[in-house]
């Protein structure tokens, strides 16, 4: 059974149940919000509080996708207090990162003008 938390975190996508490591792995990357909670935390940890200032997203919105990020092993917390620390568990998801806008510095708006994937904030596309 799929249990969607409406942030397109499907819960057996987090568990890899069924499916391939890397198509879960992606996909816990594909939402903007998760990507640039990823980007933030890669700078060092932080607490949802500090997320939802930066972001300027709504306090649940935030904690579902960090908990999609927890939930994909992706993002850990450290509790200090009443306050929880969030980070990211492994150091390669940097080097994933990196090597993720090195391809797309090299293939130039080729991803962003894909007319499967892209977003309308993508440079050069229009509707």
């Amino acid at each position: 059974m799929t249990i969607n938390n409406g942030l397109g975190c499907r819960l057996s996508t987090c568990a890899g149940a069924g499916l391939d490591a890397a198509v879960a792995l992606f996909h816990s990357l594909s939402d903007g919000t998760r990507l640039a909670i990823v980007r933030r935390l890669a700078g060092g940890e932080a607490r949802v509080a500090d997320l939802v200032g930066e972001l300027g997203l709504a306090q649940s919105t935030v904690s579902a996708h960090v908990a999609c990020l927890r939930d994909c092993g992706l993002v850990q917390g450290r509790p200090q207090g009443r306050q929880v620390f969030y980070s990211l568990t492994r150091p390669e998801l940097l080097d994933l990162l990196s090597s993720a806008e090195t391809l797309l510095a090299a293939t130039g708006n080729a991803v962003a003008l894909c007319p499967n994937y892209s977003t309308d904030s993508a440079p050069g596309v229009t509707e």
